[in-house]
């Protein structure tokens, strides 16, 4: 292993562990789902995207090592001296996993704001005695998916780097730009039910996290991680119809109970206001009669 891979590990495995720290100060996902503040939707996406780059980071590793050591030997190859100066093949990588991350940071941003519709009129109903049989449907979709052909795809391109390279090469600059973003999508095709029940669920904490970053280290690792995803697969329909039955409850309660008070608080603000108008109306009628008496006087 030379200099240039040890800076690479050591470079994503310093900001994945960075990228866990910044993610306890993500801002209240529900809360964002529920104003749509463009404000706070900005700091979401930036916290979404540190918390991609802590969990999927480290299972990036052998994907990058790769896609290194293929520029650099073919830059040996075409130039009869050896270059001394890696800024082009870091460059190159910085832009692989920056189109990588941009995909995932468009993801978040799209899983919010799509979210956000469903639960906005979810909330709002009078009665939400359905929620557990719409957070199971996600449940056993996403469970469902472990077992279709897309997943086997993407999954075989994510945990055999030399198999992506030999479909989807590319050469110079753009090239790295083009292959970031076909691995970014390839994970997304392989992850995406994992992060919906993240979004939708409310479980957007540490400990999920760690979970299914762990979950999603395992299948892109090992040569079988397709096992690894039906297993969860299963676990996933199994929770699902238990939710859907009223036998367990998965969302976060917490969650329903902050956005109710903030739509109980928004009511009564509207209610004051119309109040307040009703009062000035009649206060404005009392003194009509006193003003007429008067000028008759």
């Amino acid at each position: 292993m030379n200099l240039l891979q040890k800076v690479i590990i050591s470079s994503l495995i310093s900001i994945a562990g960075l990228s866990w720290i910044l993610s306890t100060f993500q801002p209240d996902m529900m809360n964002i789902m529920y104003s749509n503040d463009l404000i706070l939707i900005a700091l979401f996406t930036a916290s979404w995207t540190a918390g991609m780059a802590a969990m999927m980071f480290p299972a990036i590793v052998p994907m990058i090592l790769l896609y290194n050591k293929i520029i650099t030997n073919k830059q040996s190859d075409s130039s009869p001296e050896i270059i001394q100066l890696k800024f082009p093949y870091s460059f190159k990588v910085i832009l692989f996993v920056g189109m990588y991350l941009v995909i995932w940071a468009i993801t978040g941003l799209v899983l919010l704001l799509g979210w956000s519709v469903p639960m906005n009129i979810m909330v709002s109903s009078p009665a939400n005695n359905n929620i557990g049989i719409i957070f199971g449907s996600i449940l056993i979709i996403s469970g469902i998916y472990q077992f279709t052909p897309l997943k086997n795809k993407c999954i075989g391109y994510c945990e055999s780097p030399l198999s992506f390279f030999m479909r989807r090469w590319k050469s110079g600059i753009s090239g790295a730009i083009k292959m970031g973003t076909y691995h970014g999508l390839y994970c997304l095709g392989c992850c995406w039910p994992y992060f919906l029940i993240m979004v939708a669920l409310g479980w957007m904490n540490l400990l999920w996290m760690g979970l299914f970053a762990a979950i999603i280290f395992g299948e892109k690792m090992w040569s079988k991680g397709i096992w690894i995803a039906r297993g969860v697969g299963i676990a996933l329909i199994v929770l699902g119809i238990s939710s859907s039955m009223g036998l367990i409850t998965l969302h976060d309660s917490m969650m329903f109970m902050n956005m109710e008070s903030n739509s109980a608080a928004e009511m009564e603000m509207s209610q004051n206001v119309m109040n307040h108008g009703v009062n000035e109306s009649k206060s404005e009628m009392g003194k009509k009669p006193t003003m007429t008496d008067s000028m008759n006087m």
